[in-house]
């Protein structure tokens, strides 16, 4: 009787619906606060892409010709963005899909750390992760380096999880899948991260298993296949894409660049090239602290000996930050959103171990540090989100600005099919317009100019689009007409050369 009894609850019992486990649950609202504070600060609702977006997006939008698409770029953020392109290409639907994604994305590669470090450390690297300004901006954003983080915590993570626990099937494609999506995203840092991986393989016992360093390269060689193959199809091979990489990227040679990464700790969201001056030390304060408590996380993790959950993730931030740190002129703060998301984990390590001895041995100090610690934490959280309103209100006046044009374009009959030549990607994709002709490989746009512009403007229409004070190109026959743009403020002054109509 009993055991029918047993059989009879079985069904019941697998019925109920599995729920989310209660050590997660901080590391799940730490994701959806994540979501929340995106679609707040970040102005989802603006009016176009950004310049790098739009050439992304568009490689995938059926509805708009595909930008040209330069030698360093990865095919990885387009990829992101198709399933979005499918059914629209609304500025604010893909902003909304992105900070689900990102949202999502925040949970699932920081729960891989919570049998590591605890689900509270790793809930409170994701809140310290996803609370940075640069990372509230580009999880809206389709842009390659918040998804290299994502891709980089998760590889990690996995890869230290088979030294402790051994290499299962899911743990090994997991890598394998993650190493993949870092390369395919942006190939440099699949090959800076995959360098750090490979060689604590190869060093230390607990990871030298045949099955580990084949998941990274088999990884690693299936994320960089698309590069290689594109390279070869449209460069003429690895080296002469790489050489036009250089070129584009100004020079890819050793250069201390930190200072540049100082200057821009709190924007512009780039500066190329770099020519103002450092601000206020107090202003980039926060930048200063990540690598300061990152030492006493480490030396923290001597102590505890906890390194193989605190120095790996180190090394791997510091390898994948040293080819934009050490090697490019100039500098954009997301260029180091993976090197954030790797140190937030052995900085919240090291901080909940402070908060475990508080808890445990409180004393009148201990209890003043750590009100204190959290002050200062409420104050960074504040100053982050003020910086983060500053750039989102500056990137709805200038994707405003984009709209605007390509609306007043289109009021003078520059519909597709339709060429604009100019500094114009951005607008060419609001317009629906082509903004390039023949590939120029060792530069990051084609813009269109010269005899083929003339040409084209025999069987499409063709707009010369000029920001103010711009004279005529001197290639512009003067049988064009200057049109003065209006429409909206946003427009003052721009100037675009027609020809004539027949």
């Amino acid at each position: 009787m009993q055991n029918l009894a047993a059989v009879k609850a079985t069904p019941r019992a697998t019925a109920i619906p599995r729920r989310l486990p209660v050590a997660d649950v901080p590391l799940a609202a730490v994701a959806l606060f994540y979501v929340v504070v995106q679609l707040v600060l970040t102005d989802v609702g603006r009016a176009s892409l950004s310049w790098d977006e739009s050439i992304y997006f568009s490689q995938v939008d059926p509805r708009a010709p595909a930008a040209y698409f330069s030698a360093p770029r990865s095919r990885g953020p387009s990829l992101i963005a198709a399933p979005v392109a499918l059914f629209t290409s609304d500025p604010m639907a893909i902003r909304i899909y992105l900070a689900v994604l990102s949202g999502v994305l925040l949970l699932a590669v920081f729960r891989i750390w919570s049998p590591l470090i605890g689900a509270g450390a790793s809930a409170l690297a994701a809140l310290l992760f996803a609370t940075l300004w640069v990372t509230v901006d580009y999880g809206t954003q389709l842009m390659p380096n918040i998804w290299s983080a994502f891709a980089a915590v998760a590889a990690v993570g996995l890869f230290v999880r088979m030294g402790r626990d051994g290499p299962s099937s899911g743990r090994l494609a997991g890598l394998a899948v993650s190493l993949a999506c870092a390369a395919l995203i942006r190939a440099p840092d699949g090959v800076w991260l995959a360098v750090p991986l490979l060689t604590a393989w190869a060093l230390v016992g607990r990871w030298r298993r045949i099955t580990i360093g084949a998941a990274i390269v088999c990884g690693l060689a299936s994320g960089l296949a698309e590069w290689v193959i594109e390279a070869y199809v449209r460069f003429g091979g690895v080296r002469a894409r790489l050489t036009d990489s250089n070129a584009v990227e100004g020079g890819l040679n050793p250069h201390w660049n930190v200072g540049n990464a100082l200057r821009t700790a709190n924007g512009p969201l780039l500066c190329r090239p770099c020519l103002f001056n450092y601000p206020q030390p107090t202003r980039f304060a926060w930048l200063i602290a990540v690598p300061l408590l990152t030492l006493i996380a480490l030396v923290w993790a001597v102590r505890a000996r906890r390194l193989a959950t605190t120095l790996l993730p180190v090394v791997c931030a510091v390898c994948v930050s040293a080819s934009y740190l050490f090697f490019l002129t100039y500098f954009a703060p997301r260029f180091l959103l993976p090197a954030y998301a790797l140190l937030s984990l052995p900085i919240a390590q090291a901080a909940m171990a402070a908060i475990g001895r508080v808890r445990t041995e409180p004393t009148g100090a201990r209890l003043l540090c750590l009100v204190a610690v959290g002050l200062l934490f409420a104050g960074h959280l504040a100053s982050q989100a003020v910086m983060e309103r500053g750039h989102a209100s500056a990137a709805v006046r200038l994707d405003g600005r984009y709209r605007a044009l390509a609306n007043a374009l289109r009021s003078h009959g520059v519909r597709p099919p339709c060429l604009l030549s100019g500094n114009t990607t951005t607008i060419a994709y609001d317009a629906g317009c082509s903004s390039s002709l023949s590939p120029r490989p060792a530069t990051d746009s084609s813009v269109a100019a010269g005899p083929p512009v003339i040409e084209a403007s025999h069987h499409e229409s063709v707009a010369v689009l000029a920001p103010p004070g711009h004279p005529r190109p001197a290639w512009v026959p003067t049988s064009w007409q200057r049109i003065a743009l209006a429409g909206s403020p946003l427009v003052h002054g721009w100037s675009a050369w027609l020809p004539p109509r027949s």
